[in-house]
């Protein structure tokens, strides 16, 4: 199969499509366009077996808002109908309401069918996703909540897939190096610092939970914490708590070294009040460390309350930190909950199966 993937997305929404495409490339021929946001990108890179990036020369080369790549999105259709003329795809997924509007244009006249992932139901540009929605010969959700919103925005129920998002279980997995740690007990938070990504609810929780460390990973540069305001809130907050002397802002941290510091949490704790992805928490459960997660969005799906993790309303710092004694006190009942995790998260969250759902959803659209 010939699979066209048009990337208008951020870099994080980029990085996990380049690891489906890597996975449909071992069986199918990927092309991924995206615009040129940076002088240095090549006209046309070869990024995996079976899989090739095109950069479209259109706009600035400059990494822009969706609203400041819209007046390019006409010249990104025209190229893109250019290109697929000469060598017509089977199936087109497009990403974003802009890269719908682009691959919408750009698939004119052609016959083609286009699937379309949005990621997120962005309020602001409703009627241009509802139109977009009810366009596709497919709407790919990634979790039963997002299918819901799909749904009060107008798409026809039988006209949505559900393709979860994926994890890399290569990479994070039970087995692997180990971030050192002192004697306490460990809690984790990675992600943004700010209030509505739940590293506040943690270290309120802190309270009530003894000899344990929170560390909290993410935000910006190690260096720039002193500067950042979220990180200044946490830090007055842990003060005026009188945990400060337990918790540790690591700032941002390489990728590379999220799954060894996973790997030496007692329980890694992901309570936004959105969870689009559920990305930390899926992450947590491959490497086999019991999550307690917010009950909402995708963590709904990845997550069996009291399986494979433990679900808790987000902004509830009493009843977290329950939870968390709960975990931290018994032992037993984390080695369950960490190995039925990572069975999930393998069984259902890797790469390849993510890839084969996504192929069953390609087929049915051609068909």
């Amino acid at each position: 199969m010939n699979i066209a993937i048009v990337a208008s997305a951020n870099g994080k929404q980029r990085q996990r499509i380049l690891s489906v495409a890597r996975e449909l490339g071992r069986e199918h021929h990927v092309t991924i366009y995206s615009r040129r946001d940076n002088a240095e990108d090549k006209p046309k890179t070869r990024v995996a077996p079976g899989v090739t990036l095109e950069h479209i020369d259109v706009g600035p080369a400059l990494e822009l808002t969706p609203d400041d790549v819209a007046p390019y999105l006409n010249d990104v259709g025209d190229h893109l109908m250019r290109r697929w003329s000469q060598h017509r795809p089977d199936v087109i997924h497009a990403h974003s309401w802009t890269g719908g509007l682009a691959a919408v244009a750009g698939a004119k006249g052609l016959g083609v069918p286009v699937t379309q992932t949005f990621h997120t139901v962005d309020a602001t540009h409703i009627e241009v996703e509802r139109a977009l929605g009810r366009r596709a010969n497919a709407v790919i959700a990634g979790s039963g909540d997002e299918e819901s919103a799909l749904i009060r925005l107008g798409v026809p129920r039988n006209n949505i897939a559900i393709v979860p998002y994926g994890v890399d279980t290569e990479r994070f997995q039970r087995r692997g190096a180990v971030a050192s740690k002192g004697n306490r007990r460990r809690l984790l938070h990675v992600g943004p610092l700010s209030i509505e990504r739940g590293a506040h609810t943690i270290v309120r929780a802190l309270q009530g939970l003894g000899d344990v460390e929170l560390v909290i990973a993410g935000g910006p540069e190690p260096e720039q914490l002193e500067q950042d305001r979220d990180a200044r809130r946490l830090r007055a907050l842990a003060e005026q708590l009188g945990v400060a002397d337990r918790v540790t802002l690591l700032g941002q941290v390489k990728r590379s070294a999220v799954p060894k510091l996973m790997r030496s949490a007692d329980a890694v704790v992901s309570v936004p009040r959105e969870a689009v992805t559920g990305i930390v928490a899926l992450e947590a459960m491959a490497c086999g460390v019991p999550v307690i997660a917010s009950a909402v969005g995708a963590h709904l799906d990845s997550i069996v309350d009291g399986v494979t993790g433990l679900l808790v309303p987000p902004d509830r710092p009493a009843r977290t930190a329950r939870m968390a004694r709960e975990l931290l006190t018994d032992p037993t009942l984390r080695t369950a909950l960490g190995y039925a995790a990572a069975d999930r998260a393998r069984s259902r969250y890797s790469w390849e199966r993510v890839s084969q759902e996504l192929v069953r959803v390609y087929e049915a659209a051609c068909a």
